[in-house]
């Protein structure tokens, strides 16, 4: 198959600053690929998600590197990083701020939370009650907070890497569909493999390695490639080839609600991103196929052997694979 129009560095290359960006992103993958070891695919999911605009959400077990993967992005993309410990305890206002008597100004004044940052870590945020949950997913949807009434704007840009831990389902409370909703995506890492975690347990610190990162890209900069990334051309017959990928996950006997209209356009978004972190200038079938599962295995409801509904990632992924497997691609 041949896919004629030109590369993003081509259509920018009179534009000097365009195609050093796209020569930044290049040089972060590197950067992060040498951190964060034999993990390439998440790390491309991750900046894909980033590029988009989305947030992104991890589930897995303790100790494979969600944290250091969170600071390492915030390192190599130049971000302002914060991280909130979710916990039983945790109210709205350790998340978003509050106003504070200043005896100085004699009147109330707003002291941010936590969340007026560029990359913010909730860590375990099944953890936290339902109403403190839905003070971040209010936030990530709506880039403010209101305190007193006032809308207060967040940093730009805003991006949230939540984590959960499957494993552990004492004190936790489960995010309800319409708030999974709003995670562009879902991935998990897993654990290494055995050449990649031999390299890790002979090498440096992760720490260490984190700290004597210098920035590879700057706020700034990452603005202005995510503007890019939202112009990458889509073609009509990608666009049928998107429909029909959706339309199947609303049809799937195994599946009882499939994807949104709202999940369809980030599949969209996150395609878009795939593209222009290739240096395309237009979406090819690959570039849905590689994002589909870690976009739509979240929002998909299954049916469980019990005639039950339940929202199983797993099980979500694994189908999501199958429609794309068994999904003709047709004059794209």
């Amino acid at each position: 198959m041949t896919h004629n129009p030109p590369s993003v560095s081509t259509l920018t290359a009179s534009t000097t600053p365009a195609t050093q960006h796209v020569a930044s992103l290049t040089a972060a993958l590197k950067a992060l690929n040498n951190i964060i070891i034999g993990k390439p695919e998440q790390i491309r999911l991750a900046l894909i998600c980033l590029l988009a605009g989305g947030h992104l959400l991890i589930e897995d077990r303790p100790g494979v590197g969600k944290t250091t993967l969170a600071l390492a992005l915030a390192r190599v993309m130049g971000l302002e990083f914060k991280r909130i410990q979710f916990t039983s305890d945790l109210l709205p206002g350790d998340i978003i701020g509050s106003s504070v008597y200043s005896r100085e100004n004699e009147r109330f004044v707003f002291k941010p939370g936590p969340v007026f940052t560029n990359l913010l870590l909730a860590d375990e945020i099944n953890r936290a009650s339902s109403k403190t949950q839905s003070a971040l997913l209010e936030a990530m949807e709506e880039r403010s907070v209101s305190i007193d009434g006032i809308a207060q704007a967040l940093p730009s840009p805003f991006f949230v890497i939540a984590t959960q831990n499957p494993l552990s389902q004492i004190g936790t409370f489960a995010l309800p569909e319409s708030q999974l909703d709003r995670f562009l995506m879902r991935i998990s890492l897993g654990l290494p493999g055995k050449i990649a975690e031999r390299e890790l347990l002979a090498g440096m610190d992760r720490r260490i390695l984190i700290a004597s990162q210098k920035p590879v890209l700057s706020h700034e900069v990452l603005l202005a490639l995510q503007a890019q990334a939202r112009l990458i051309h889509v073609s009509d017959h990608l666009l049928d080839y998107v429909q029909t990928l959706i339309e199947q996950t609303r049809t799937d006997p195994q599946l009882a609600d499939g994807v949104s209209p709202r999940g369809a356009l980030a599949l969209l978004a996150c395609a878009r991103a795939s593209a222009f972190l290739a240096d395309r200038s237009y979406v090819i079938p690959e570039d849905v196929q590689g994002v589909f599962a870690s976009v739509v295995g979240h929002r998909v409801a299954v049916r469980a052997s019990d005639a039950s509904v339940v929202h199983d990632h797993t099980a979500g992924i694994h189908i999501a694979q199958r429609i794309v497997a068994q999904t003709a691609v047709i004059n794209v």
